[in-house]
């Protein structure tokens, strides 16, 4: 009993912001308002001097810049360019006028800037709260030197993770949220709103949902072959590559490694490079066709429209998906077949089972249990998998020509023309959004339903 009590006594006091408020001294709960007081006034007076420098930085900024910013968020600017004819120079000149683009940026950055200065603020209290304790109870309170010691100890994972988390922060987090906003502006070359724009709440969601319109009966058809071209470029790829692995792996195949390697070589090829070769060989006058036609197979003035039907096109790019992706299922797959214990196969076959029945049951059972991460992993990834359609056949054919979005374009490279080619922004944040809510919510609902979440460790 005198042992278990010691060590309930061993685990260390849970140092919380909620404690410290109810249970803290003066110290501590003044530490709320001046970060750092509590430290210098138990024995940590550089910390506590660096906590506090950290808040009188913060809210100089606040004061000077800050303030102004997060304000600007409400009307995103409201002061037009201007032009004006100058005398002196005989010239048109113009004002500069506000750019809500970067009142928008500024003003997100500054709210990040809070949610950080937050997470410091309870850091600090808790900090506060842990050296009153210590020092009441008349333990050691670490010096500035010790915490830093500390760092290379036990909060090594704290000196490790602290650098991702920043860059996460800076260069994933804070411009999700940018594009977030965007999405509920009327930021386009629409009516001009590249300088000047304006919240307007959900109407380019309304837009987008709206079939009747152009814009929203491109969105539904552009979804619906992203999810068949998903479908395809996965399913394809798996079932190639799955035959290839097996044919290569049975028993009476000789030469293994070199099969692999003949399937494998093509990895060593740039992606980009494939493909564009791809696209010049199926291009009318290119070298598909005038084989063809050479051989007799079409007429002399005919080619076949690869990329200029939309039924070929389709077909077509899913095609050469699966010969730039089987090698990389073939991998995949001879890892996973070379892995299934041999006694399932003995015992099988000692139960009279065939060929079929032994795939059926533990081969195939085996590859999807191990392999369904990796199927939604390709299922995701090829959905916004713009190098394969963009290098091949660049969205097209067009057949509408009042749309801004060709036959085999996908919702990443219908995003990249309405951005880059005609500059609506936020029609493009739009589209991010509601690809990536398609995206979370299908491959957590298929992943939660398979056996690989079910059953984990049950083969």
């Amino acid at each position: 009993m005198g042992i278990l009590k010691k060590r309930v006594n061993d685990f260390p006091t849970p140092y919380t912001c909620v404690r410290a408020i109810k249970e803290g001294g003066p110290e501590t709960k003044l530490s709320m308002v001046l970060m750092g007081l509590g430290n210098i006034m138990h024995k940590q007076t550089l910390k506590g001097l660096l906590y506090l420098a950290v808040e009188v930085v913060y809210v100089v900024f606040m004061i000077y810049a800050g303030l102004g910013f997060i304000g600007g968020l409400g009307s995103l600017g409201t002061q037009p360019q201007q032009e004006y004819w100058d005398e002196a120079s005989q010239v048109y000149m113009y004002t500069a006028g506000d750019q809500s683009i970067l009142i928008l940026l500024y003003g997100v950055a500054t709210l990040f800037l809070t949610a950080v200065m937050f997470w410091a603020w309870r850091g600090a209290l808790k900090s506060a709260y842990k050296a009153e304790c210590l020092d009441k109870a008349g333990k050691h309170v670490n010096t500035f030197a010790e915490d830093l010691k500390s760092l290379l100890d036990e909060n090594l994972h704290r000196l490790l993770m602290t650098p991702p988390t920043i860059f996460i922060g800076i260069f994933t987090v804070l411009p999700l949220i940018f594009m977030i906003c965007m999405a509920f502006t009327n930021y386009s070359k629409i009516d001009n709103h590249l300088m000047l724009f304006d919240w307007v709440g959900l109407d380019n969601f309304a837009a987008l949902f709206d079939s009747s319109s152009i814009l929203g009966s491109t969105f539904w058809s552009v979804l619906v072959w992203t999810l068949v071209w998903a479908f395809f470029a996965t399913f394809s790829n798996y079932i190639c590559g799955m035959i290839l692995a097996l044919l290569i792996n049975r028993n009476g195949t000789r030469a293994k490694g070199f099969w692999r390697f003949c399937f494998v070589l093509t990895c060593a090829v740039p992606m980009f490079v494939s493909l564009l070769i791809m696209r010049t060989m199926l291009q009318p006058e290119g070298a598909v066709n005038v084989l063809l036609r050479n051989l007799g197979i079409i007429a002399q003035d005919a080619s076949l429209p690869f990329f200029t039907d939309p039924t070929w096109a389709r077909v077509t790019v899913i095609v050469i998906n699966v010969w730039v992706g089987v090698p990389y299922t073939l991998l995949q797959l001879t890892g996973v077949l070379q892995n299934i214990p041999g006694e399932l196969y003995e015992a099988a076959k000692i139960d009279g089972a065939n060929a079929v029945q032994i795939f059926t049951k533990i081969t195939l059972p085996y590859m999807f249990y191990v392999t369904t991460p990796y199927l939604i992993v390709t299922f995701t990834g090829n959905v916004n998998n713009f190098n394969v359609i963009y290098l091949l056949s660049g969205g097209d054919p067009v057949t509408n020509l009042a749309s801004t979005a060709g036959s085999t374009d996908l919702l990443v490279t219908w995003l990249y023309k309405l951005t880059i080619d005609r500059q609506y922004y936020n029609v493009g944040a739009v589209i991010g959004i509601l690809t990536f809510i398609i995206l979370a919510v299908g491959a957590l609902f298929t992943y939660r339903r398979s056996k690989s979440y079910k059953e984990e460790g049950g083969f």
